[in-house]
């Protein structure tokens, strides 16, 4: 099917603000930023470090991340983060399961992202929440099985069991978590969520964006 754009103004930021008070991953910590030279200080220009996890906020997962053989992100092409993405909302509560996905179609080569209850509820709070909305393992094997390249969903991490990653991952397909979809309807959109060219490593954090389309 043909879309056209709407405006190239349109976009829609899908990333969570990044500060030192945000919510992280049960175990990761915090961000920190350092400033190193300051104007206030009497320096000729400021200058910060980050300090922060690869999966923090808004960031997505190469295969790296849970297979030992895996892409790292630095291998990501450029096509899998960038192009037609389709937002789906899911009203099950506790978790995306096959049961509701199979009333879906899914076609090879695509990225889909899943809108739950997390982007209204587990955002208002900097602390971690951990009872989001997961990826079950029988909904990650109907997206792998169906050749889809990207998932995102709207939470730090797609969650669940340990074989939902492993079972994504272990496909070839891209995670995209730290999603907040509040602003976004279910429908399609452009995606566009760069990572950075990090070597040898499983993950980037990401600034990603939905361009609705008609």
């Amino acid at each position: 099917m043909n879309y056209k754009t709407i405006n190239s103004a349109d976009w829609i930021d899908i990333s969570v603000p990044v500060s030192e008070k945000m919510a992280v991953f049960a175990y990761e910590q915090k961000p920190r930023f350092e400033r190193r030279a300051s104007m206030e200080r009497g320096d000729m220009g400021n200058n910060s470090t980050i300090h922060m996890g690869i999966h923090t906020g808004t960031h997505l997962d190469a295969p790296r991340h849970g297979i030992i053989d895996g892409k790292t992100i630095d291998k990501m092409p450029l096509s899998d983060a960038i192009g037609p993405a389709r937002v789906i909302e899911i009203n099950d509560i506790e978790a995306v399961k096959a049961k509701e996905l199979r009333n879906y179609q899914f076609k090879r080569g695509e990225r889909v992202l899943f809108k739950t209850i997390n982007s209204a509820r587990c955002w208002k709070t900097d602390e971690f929440v951990p009872d989001f909305v997961y990826i079950a393992a029988d909904a990650a094997q109907i997206l792998v099985d169906s050749g889809v390249k990207l998932v995102g969903i709207d939470y730090l991490s797609v969650g669940g069991p340990p074989e939902t990653h492993k079972i994504f991952l272990g496909g070839g397909i891209w995670l995209l978590e730290g999603l907040d979809l509040s602003a976004a309807k279910a429908g399609s959109y452009n995606l566009l969520c760069l990572p950075l060219k990090l070597i040898g490593v499983e993950g980037s954090p990401v600034r990603a964006a939905l361009q609705p389309l008609l």
